[in-house]
């Protein structure tokens, strides 16, 4: 194993301390995080709690002059459904027919259409509000929390870029308790706040690394397969199924590979990245090094070598099948190596892409990289970037079953003959005509 630098990443942070509670009329502790890259209060903070939506330039001039010493809650009140259905899923054999089958192409012109409801739509009113906040002096701002029951999904609020403007506290609190505040001020009853948040930054180093391991081929080593998954995750749990259940299955697999003494023809190459949170930083930054820069598309002499990369992503649910990102070539190998686990659930091949992971940074210069489809469990209802992403929400079971899996695709790709069939070349993609993540 060895740590691969890339960078620069920026700024690093962590939340050292917080803790948040009412302290007028009725004591109570609240359920509430700081957004990442934000600053902290230098100390306990007791101040009123106001409200203060403002949704465009209007606004700034109705609370100018109002906010200075308070915490201010910056979202409206939302409606909050009871949970009539289970937060935990898995795909029926209906949801996996549908997934298998080709998507239809919309018409031309009508992919996305308009967003309707309020808001302000200029991309740069965000910045200009938190300027707003900041200038006005508030002690931080308050928003509620996506989510309910106690969950509270958690990103940024500030940048890893130490240059660019700064911005206030900003926290986000459980819709419930946020609701409690909300009522409280409604019918002209005084709340005032407690925090403490203490948040650090780390200039020292502003690059970061990837975890690279590998089992050396036999008579094909010069040429490689890969698994990963990425190291990263956000900060208000552990990142146990976003993702540390993706690393824990490939460290697995590897392990797996290692200990049965089978020989494998390719080299099998295990990487965990980091940076994926904030845009498939670190696999981008390897292929880019290894293999090609998807800016220019210049070739490196390791991307004809190259066979095949797999990632799990997708919590800890069971690998049901694989996403096949438009690659229809390689849909009667996978059925194949599919074969011996259909009765673990294992059936589903589908045709389209699947976003927001890192087999895409290899995708994107032309390489088979594929992520495999999984039970959703309770990724998007519960775990995903929230407070409840830790340990306790891991399947066991499907962990295990997983390893096998990705073990058994690693060495089905590192002994087959020919490497996995490719798609055509994309076109360079130079910064300015790249898609956002």
């Amino acid at each position: 194993m060895n740590l691969e630098t890339w960078g620069p990443f920026g700024r690093g942070w962590s939340n050292e301390n917080f803790s948040a509670r009412v302290i007028s009329t009725s004591s109570f502790p609240l359920i509430a995080y700081p957004k990442a890259w934000t600053p902290g209060t230098n100390g306990p903070v007791t101040a009123e709690v106001v409200v203060a939506i403002v949704n465009n330039d209007q606004d700034f001039d109705t609370f100018r002059g109002q906010l200075r010493g308070k915490y201010v809650m910056v979202t409206p009140m939302r409606d909050v459904p009871a949970l009539f259905e289970a937060p935990g899923h898995r795909f029926t054999e209906e949801e996996l027919v549908a997934m298998s089958a080709q998507p239809v192409q919309p018409p031309r012109g009508g992919g996305r259409g308009q967003r309707g409801g309020g808001g302000n739509n200029n991309p740069n009113f965000n910045d200009r509000r938190l300027r707003f906040f900041l200038s006005e002096g508030v002690v931080a701002t308050i928003e509620a929390g996506q989510g309910s029951g106690g969950t509270v999904f958690v990103q940024a609020g500030g940048s890893r870029n130490a240059s660019d403007p700064p911005v206030p506290s900003q926290i986000v609190m459980a819709i419930e308790h946020y609701g409690r505040i909300w009522r409280m001020i409604e019918k002209k009853v005084p709340v005032r706040l407690e925090m403490n948040i203490e948040n650090k930054f780390y200039d020292q180093d502003l690059n970061s690394f990837n975890i690279v391991a590998e089992i050396p081929g036999t008579d094909k080593a010069d040429e490689l397969v890969m698994i990963g998954a990425h190291f990263d995750s956000w900060h208000t749990g552990t990142g146990a199924t976003d993702n540390a259940a993706g690393s824990a299955v490939m460290m697995e697999a590897l392990r797996i590979l290692k200990a049965t003494g089978l020989k494998m023809r390719r080299t099998v190459r295990l990487g965990l990245w980091t940076g994926e949170e904030e845009g498939l930083l670190g696999s981008r930054a390897y292929v880019t090094q290894h293999f090609a820069d998807r800016q220019d598309m210049k070739l490196k002499p390791d991307h004809a070598k190259f066979a095949a990369y797999f990632n799990v992503d997708n919590g800890t649910g069971a690998i049901r099948g694989v996403y096949l990102q438009g690659n229809e070539t390689v849909s009667p190998i996978f059925q194949a190596w599919m074969q011996p686990f259909r009765n673990l659930g294992m059936t589903t091949l589908s045709i389209r892409n699947t976003g927001g992971t890192d087999h895409l940074s290899f995708d994107a210069v032309g390489l088979p990289g594929f992520q495999f489809i999984q039970d959703p469990v309770e990724y998007n209802s519960r775990t995903h970037h929230s407070n409840m992403d830790v340990y306790e929400r891991i399947q066991a079971s499907d962990m295990m079953k997983n390893a096998v899996i990705v073990a058994t695709f690693a060495y089905q790709a590192a002994n087959r003959d020919e490497k996995l069939p490719r798609k055509p070349l994309p076109r360079p993609q130079p910064p300015a005509n790249r898609p956002g993540n």
